[in-house]
């Protein structure tokens, strides 16, 4: 890890991470007209988003970069392939393995007990004893939103305390 690196992580130790996830919230959800607009189109050539694969393809239709964010695709562009394993988003596994001893290894050579990523619930935890795990990364220019290929209902949700941190 190079030294801005370092400073970049070292500052998400010392900011006010509640505030600033706040903050960033409130930026996402707001409807700036023009300037939402400039911010989506500044992100679009950053990031080289493939706006030909969005439902609305114009920028400037989103009403805030929440909504460009989680945009809706044209139909049949993410067909579901007929593999015994599909992915549910856009993204690139970047860890994937055993869990072991109740472990998994994650990101930048961190690992964590499966207790901890289901909130603390060992219970819950034991059904995934000797079982496998995979890390999806999206990266900005990705589609962020979740498909099951199947039916479904939500049964329950889980909050998991702990520091948010940027994935850089």
């Amino acid at each position: 890890m190079n030294f801005s690196e370092r400073l970049a992580v070292m500052a998400q130790y010392l900011l006010p991470k509640q505030a600033l996830t706040a903050l960033m919230g409130k930026l996402a959800h707001s409807e700036g007209g023009a300037l939402t607009t400039a911010v989506i189109r500044w992100f679009v050539r950053r990031y080289a988003v493939a706006m030909s694969e969005a439902a609305q393809s114009d920028p400037a239709a989103y009403p805030s970069f929440n909504a460009f964010f989680t945009r809706p695709l044209k139909d049949g562009v993410r067909p579901i392939s007929a593999a015994a394993f599909v992915c549910p988003v856009d993204g690139a596994i970047s860890q994937f393995g055993a869990v072991e001893a109740g472990r998994i290894f994650q990101a930048k050579g961190h690992d964590y007990t499966a207790t901890a990523l289901v909130g603390g619930d060992a219970e819950l935890a034991e059904r995934f004893r000797d079982g496998s795990f995979a890390t999806i990364y999206l990266s900005p220019r990705d589609y962020h939103r979740i498909h099951m290929p199947c039916d479904g209902r939500l049964m329950r949700m889980i909050h998991v305390p702990g520091d948010l941190f940027s994935v850089n």
